[in-house]
């Protein structure tokens, strides 16, 4: 087969160059008229033609969408994402009630991040090193202090017992306290002349941020840990009004509710309330059966198919009440109902009257700052703090009530005794009181003889 020959120039390619278009080559194609047809390298890379006889050639851009098209995409994405939540929701509460605690620190260290940032300026536009360090210290030892507290209460039975943790259990508060204390010292320490203004401005502000977010927050925490149903109730309850207020509101709305929010409508507020305290007693009346959600947690490790096992709080057992004399003809004299289901109305309607304040006090934030949403971390809703606003509120609440109302503080736990007996009584005391409840345990006939002086044995020749 003959090489190929290189580097040879043919006469004729150089014939049809002109002054204009020294480049081009000659056309392999001819009109009826005898005129060249523009050659591929007379186009230039955006798809315009550089003949002189051509005019250029305008690429078409799609056409902008419609605003029905916008929302249409808008909705898409916001239902996929609440689905998404939802399910993530869902598959928490089933893993157990730490799956849970990891969700609840989660948003509340994401939630006190966006409120922070919202107001931040830029510590390297002021030469100002530790700002941000200051705001992530005071979160850690609030932190420290709110779940400290926490472990502590519900779980003294294992920590009072443990060499290692009696001490932390014991100085907890002195210590969250010095930890504060480094922090309010060291914020004391960086303030540079010329920033006062902004550094105290972002102390302040953190401040309020560790009140309105972690703290409320963290109330949400220590209702998982009374019971499942104290933390699904109120969050579930919330998420009711707001879907009920939205559409009453754009079926019914007329009446603006208030200024700082104006697509809140006066009868969506009524509406949503009406039908959350429906949704309410429905939800209330089934979750009541399943031991999973109305026991207190004693065991981290208990998930919804392990279950839980306890004497159910008498606000779930039925009570017999007298009926006020005109609904006796009707309903008979007395009538049997949980408690619960009264108790119900009145979370029902603090989640519909008072809870929505807090989504009207984050939409007066985000007019003061003229942002839209706190974050863009879940597309189609904004930030974590956006869905949010409301559950803070709702929590706190809902602590406080079941414990002003609902909690059964009678009985002694084994967790405070223990507490009592190990950090009020001598060692010498203790053995005593070791001993004496061996003898009841003896008389009841609940252990045998030999334990009890095995045991003595043991004390004796210790």
């Amino acid at each position: 087969m003959a090489k190929p020959r290189r580097n040879v120039k043919f006469a004729h390619r150089s014939q049809f160059s002109t002054s204009n278009d020294s480049g081009a080559r000659r056309s392999s194609f001819s009109s009826e008229d005898g005129l060249a047809s523009p050659s591929r390298s007379a186009l230039h890379g955006d798809g315009t033609d550089s003949s002189p006889n051509r005019s250029p050639v305008i690429r078409e851009e799609p056409p902008p969408l419609s605003e029905y098209e916008k929302k249409k995409q808008t909705f898409i994405t916001r239902t996929i994402w609440t689905l998404l939540m939802i399910a993530l929701f869902f598959a928490a509460m089933a893993a157990g009630h730490i799956y849970l605690v990891i969700l609840v620190t989660a948003v509340q260290v994401i939630t006190f991040k966006e409120v922070i940032a919202i107001a931040n300026v830029p510590s390297r536009e002021k030469k100002l090193q530790f700002t941000k360090s200051l705001n992530w210290y005071f979160l850690a030892a609030t932190m420290y202090f709110l779940y400290g507290e926490s472990v502590i209460y519900y779980f003294k039975h294992i920590v009072v017992v443990d060499a290692f943790l009696l001490p932390f259990a014991t100085h907890h508060r002195f210590i969250s306290f010095v930890l504060y204390i480094i922090g309010f010292v060291f914020f004391v320490a960086s303030l540079k002349k010329g920033h006062y203004r902004f550094q105290f401005t972002q102390f302040a502000w953190t401040h309020m941020a560790l009140y309105l977010v972690v703290v409320q927050a963290h109330f949400i925490m220590n209702n998982i840990f009374e019971g499942m149903i104290w933390f699904f109730l109120p969050v579930s309850l919330v998420i009711t009004n707001d879907i009920f207020a939205y559409i009453c509101g754009i079926t019914f709305g007329r009446t603006q509710l208030i200024k700082i929010s104006p697509k809140k409508t006066v009868e969506g507020f009524v509406g949503a309330w009406v039908c959350t305290v429906f949704f309410g007693l429905v939800m209330t009346n089934i979750l009541m059966r399943y031991k999973y959600f109305i026991c207190p947690v004693k065991d981290l490790g208990s998930n919804a198919f392990t279950g839980l096992e306890c004497d159910p709080n008498p606000v779930f057992l039925k009570h017999e009440y007298q009926l006020p004399f005109f609904l006796q003809p009707v309903l008979g004299a007395t009538v049997k109902v949980q408690p619960m289901q009264f108790h119900i109305l009145a979370m029902a309607t603090f989640a519909s009257l008072i809870a929505p304040f807090g989504g009207f006090f984050a939409s007066g934030l985000k007019r003061t700052f003229k942002i839209k949403d706190f974050g863009d971390l879940v597309p189609g809703h904004g930030g974590i703090t956006d869905r949010m606003d409301c559950q803070f509120i709702m929590g706190f609440f809902s602590y406080m009530y079941y414990q002003s109302f609902i909690a059964v503080n009678h009985r002694a736990s084994v967790g405070g005794i223990l507490e009592t007996a190990i950090t009020s009584l001598s060692p010498e005391e203790q053995l005593e009181v070791v001993e004496r409840l061996g003898r009841y345990l003896v008389g009841q006939g609940i252990v045998g003889d030999k334990l009890l002086e095995c045991w003595n044995g043991a004390v004796n020749g210790h």
